[in-house]
């Protein structure tokens, strides 16, 4: 897949998954802008860009929950490139182990606003610059939790399905145009984080970050153009 033409977005472009997102773009001759929040984070993807040979990735540390921000930053990328054609939101948190009646309500904020406010935002600013552009794709990452409620994650369920259920609704209002909506629905990841949050784990059956990252650039491809509105289950061997 040739994306040399392409101008793409990746959110959270340098996290565990966002990374292997961000590199298999550039790999495909993609123009990249990535947001971050770890300075540390988006020197290490700079660096492995470097090694590989390919033009580095193009930076922005912003908060995505934040509208003004996010319209200035996507003003920002249309004016210098004259358009965006993929915009990827890796963005999202975890918080759970708790039993709902024990939960921070802090916790309540925090997970809508990371899985669920972050890919509205996104959405709403980058519609209408695709619309106008008669072209564009753009995929979210939920989570298999959506569908799968266990004990002990409500509020992380609760925003993966509603973000879930955001981008389904996204899919049917942009059908009129020439914009490709799809989720991606991962279990347990195989990244850092989670080795670290759960060192007994069978890291084998997790689905790995590049593994997703080549299915999303599949569906970013004018190959997959007939899938519009699909949620793509990724679990591994993981029951």
């Amino acid at each position: 897949m040739n994306f040399h033409d392409k101008i793409v977005l990746v959110t959270g472009g340098t996290g565990g998954l966002g990374r292997q997102v961000t590199m298999a773009f550039l790999e495909a001759g993609a123009k990249i802008v990535v947001t971050y929040r770890a300075a540390e984070e988006f020197a290490s993807v700079m660096s492995a860009a470097e090694k590989i040979g390919v033009a580095p990735p193009a930076g922005v540390s912003v908060d995505v929950t934040d509208a003004q921000a996010v319209e200035k930053v996507i003003a920002e990328i249309v004016a210098k490139h004259g358009r965006l054609d993929i915009l990827v939101n890796t963005v999202g948190g975890y918080a759970g182990g708790t039993n709902l009646w024990e939960v921070d309500p802090r916790k309540y904020d925090q997970m809508l606003e990371l899985n669920l406010k972050a890919g509205f935002v996104l959405a709403r600013a980058v519609v209408p610059q695709m619309i106008r552009q008669n072209r564009g794709w753009i995929v979210n990452i939920a989570s298999k939790a959506a569908f799968d409620h266990a004990a002990g994650g409500a509020l992380y369920a609760a925003s993966k399905a509603a973000a879930l259920a955001l981008f389904d609704s996204l899919a049917a209002e942009v059908k009129p145009f020439n914009v490709n909506v799809n989720t991606v629905v991962p279990s347990i990841i195989d990244t850092a984080a989670n080795r670290k949050a759960m060192p007994e784990a069978d890291f084998a059956k997790w689905p790995k970050p590049e593994e997703i990252a080549r299915v999303i650039l599949f569906l970013c491809s004018e190959e997959a153009r007939v899938i519009h509105g699909a949620a793509f289950l990724f679990t591994g061997r993981v029951e």
